[in-house]
């Protein structure tokens, strides 16, 4: 199956009071660490925004197309969207897109191989992570809802097509997969090894 996959990675972080996407763990920039997961898994585009003069050198060597989305304050649906069309301008083929952020320290390369996986070997055209009582990215999506996708507003996520088609979703565990970057005490849940 032709997937690509698109790393959400545009915020300014204003929360965290620092560039999440430099944050290091174990020793790599949370950027680049999930940039090389998903060239792993898949063709790649990272779509940045604040700061991407910042962010692009991070992301040097990596077999990966990055895309700036100047309209970046306007939520991670927009940049989305962003990153989407030009996946599908580069691989009209493309017969899946598989969705994730840069702040999900926990996050493995097999995580990402799993989603995959399990939208071929199973019906239901979404597979999700699931964590916290939350069904959200990383998620992998089939092409009858690239439409879906594309009509999301600016300021709302992938999670909302999940929530909204929650019957034909089908869910992988994600341990740990609730902790993210987002405030200056979420860095205190980094993994340290």
């Amino acid at each position: 199956m032709q997937a690509g996959i698109i790393l959400l990675a545009a915020g300014n972080s204003s929360r965290l009071g620092q560039s999440k996407q430099l944050v290091e763990v174990m020793g790599t920039p949370l950027l680049r660490r999930s940039a090389e997961m998903a060239v792993q898994t898949g063709y790649t585009v990272v779509v940045l925004g604040a700061d991407a003069e910042t962010h692009q050198p991070v992301l040097a060597g990596i077999k990966t197309e990055v895309i700036i989305n100047h309209n970046w304050h306007t939520g991670m649906g927009g940049s989305l969207k962003v990153g989407l069309k030009h996946l599908l301008k580069i691989h009209p083929a493309m017969e899946a897109v598989l969705i994730m952020v840069c702040d999900q320290p926990y996050l493995s390369g097999e995580h990402l191989q799993k989603l995959t996986v399990a939208l071929q070997q199973q019906p239901k055209p979404i597979v999700a992570s699931a964590y916290a009582n939350v069904m959200g990215v990383p998620a992998i999506f089939r092409k009858e809802f690239f439409n879906r996708l594309l009509q999301l507003d600016d300021d709302t996520g992938a999670r909302k097509v999940i929530q909204q088609f929650a019957d034909q979703v089908y869910t992988l565990p994600f341990e740990k997969g609730e902790i993210d970057l987002d405030t200056p005490g979420d860095l205190q849940h980094l993994p340290n090894e």
